[in-house]
């Protein structure tokens, strides 16, 4: 399987932070497919449904064979009262409750519910989806449940979606998995994977995609603001400061600091794809001309010396 190099992260779609309409979830859809992105990234955990509803409902217009599509497993969905109550970081009504399940049965109930959601006839590529706090039983019962499902023809490709890069480097040596969604371990600010994760794919030949290459918004813009935030929690001085050096130099360039980030882990052998989460026509068009700027050798230079 080719993986685009630029993928649509569908967090956003389920009101992540902010609440999202589904008429702009749909422009936005809209402006990536004429944009010419044709991998699409959801999960039944991004809006409790809501990503993989209005990415179905989007995907269901054009030809099954012209884009990839991946979901995750490991949370089921489970109806429940609302009770006025949004849901966790998700600004949609708690109208289901999170479930974790990595069995067998759990895994392809998951599947099931999500091709239900979205409507179509088949998933691409399935992740196991945020398991470093259940990375035992993801991999003596998810994995081998993945593998199943690939063998049946129901999948074509199979992997993890995590952050934990030692946790992602054991999965890559003692399994078979095709793919991983590598979450923020290898940006232009910080490289843990680079060490022994990455190096682990190139000799297993396993494919990265790239996400949270943003680190959580501070590498988002072209020079950080005071309460930026950085995988999730505001900055540190240090890491202000580190983020500010990198805009000195891309600005010496002329680049900006989003063109950089987008960049950055595509140059590796390992990164097959960048995904971006995005939620509007607007951040998709920012996207995409920060994905298609040419950037001069000399500024990875200049990062590395620096």
């Amino acid at each position: 399987m080719r993986i685009p190099e630029l993928g649509f992260g569908g967090g956003p779609l389920g009101g992540l932070f902010e609440p999202l309409d589904d008429a702009t979830a749909a422009a936005a859809l809209a402006a990536a497919w004429d944009g010419g992105i044709r991998y699409y990234d959801t999960a039944p955990h991004y809006g409790i449904g809501h990503s993989e509803r209005r990415m179905g409902e989007f995907l269901r217009t054009k030809p099954r064979d012209e884009f990839i599509l991946s979901t995750k497993v490991g949370r089921l969905l489970v109806p429940q009262d609302p009770q006025g109550r949004s849901d966790e970081d998700f600004q949609v009504p708690a109208t289901h409750r999170r479930v974790w399940d990595f069995s067998r049965d759990g895994v392809r109930r998951s599947v099931e519910d999500s091709l239900e959601r979205m409507g179509l006839d088949r998933i691409d590529i399935l992740y196991l989806h945020d398991a470093e706090r259940r990375f035992d039983d993801a991999l003596r019962l998810g994995y081998p449940a993945l593998a199943e499902l690939r063998a049946e023809g129901v999948v074509e490709a199979i992997g993890a979606g995590m952050y934990d890069v030692d946790q992602l480097t054991t999965l890559v040596r003692e399994t078979d998995v095709d793919v991983v969604m590598l979450a923020g371990g290898y940006t232009v600010l910080q490289q843990p994977a680079l060490a022994t994760f990455l190096p682990a794919c190139v000799e297993r030949d396993v494919s990265v995609v790239a996400a949270g290459v943003f680190n959580s918004g501070i590498l988002a813009t072209s020079r950080p603001d005071p309460d930026a935030k950085f995988d999730y929690q505001t900055a540190t001085p240090d890491v202000l400061q580190r983020a500010h050096r990198i805009a000195d130099i891309c600005e010496s360039h002329g680049v900006t600091v989003p063109e950089a980030a987008i960049a950055f882990p595509l140059r590796h052998p390992a990164v097959t794809s960048v995904v971006l989460g995005m939620r509007t026509p607007a951040e998709v068009h920012q996207n995409l001309a920060a994905y298609r700027a040419e950037i001069p050798e000399e500024l990875w230079s200049d990062l590395t010396r620096d």
